[in-house]
This record gives C-alpha cells, sequence and structure tokens, in this order.
C-alpha cells in the first residue's frame, strides 16, 4: 500500500540540465523552501575565470554550505586565508571567496541554500 505525503519531496540532480559557465557547471533541484545544487568544477575551473564575468563581482558574494563527494576544493577568501576542501568535507562559506579546482581531478559538491540563512543577519 502506496500513501502519498505532501511533506515529502523528491527531485534526481541527474534529470536536471546543468546551467554551465565555462569549467562549471551546476544543477539545481528545488524543493520547499530549498535549493539543492550539484557543482561540478571540471580540471582546471576558477570561479573568478568562468563564473566572475556572468555574476559581475569582484569575488562570489554568495555564502555555500555543501558536502563534497569528490577532488579538491581550494578556496580563498577576502582576508587572504586559503583552505582546501576534499572529498568528505563540508564546507561553510561566507560572501566573498574565490575557488579553484587542485590537481587532476574534478571537483563535486551538492550545497543548500538555506546556508543563506546563516549570514542573513
Amino acid at each position: 500500500m502506496s500513501t502519498y505525503s505532501p511533506l515529502l519531496q523528491k527531485a534526481t540532480l541527474a534529470d536536471v540540465s546543468p546551467d554551465v559557465h565555462g569549467r562549471i557547471s551546476k544543477r539545481t533541484a528545488e524543493l520547499d523552501g530549498v535549493s539543492v545544487t550539484e557543482v561540478t568544477f571540471d580540471v582546471g575551473a576558477r570561479w573568478s575565470e568562468d563564473l566572475k564575468p556572468d555574476a559581475g563581482t569582484e569575488l562570489c558574494e554568495l555564502p555555500h554550505v555543501a558536502y563534497v563527494t569528490a577532488g579538491v576544493l581550494r578556496v580563498l577568501d577576502a582576508g587572504g586565508t586559503e583552505v582546501d576542501y576534499a572529498a568528505g568535507d563540508v564546507m561553510l562559506l561566507p560572501p566573498g571567496h574565490d575557488a579553484w579546482t587542485v590537481g587532476d581531478t574534478a571537483v563535486t559538491f551538492v550545497e543548500f541554500s538555506r546556508g543563506n540563512d546563516y549570514y542573513a543577519a
């Protein structure tokens, strides 16, 4: 017996067409009040080269709460601190950063839009 619940929601990221910016692609699934985005930084990808022209800002001004599933992503914040995030790491990035792929493996991470709430104050 199957019962429908309006509280249970499902989306499949593989069914979403990617939004491509140079060597960076994003697939976003919308749930009620939450966006879930799978981001891929191909080998050689860098936010300031691939997404900056579309964003129109010097640094990425979006906050991110994400889980890294593959590769190594290096993040440089506006204050000059660099941190590497590898597969299995969870990251919380404030607005004002650049990021790029380290090494010869593409980076994939899944981010959740509710991270914006953390910086809303």
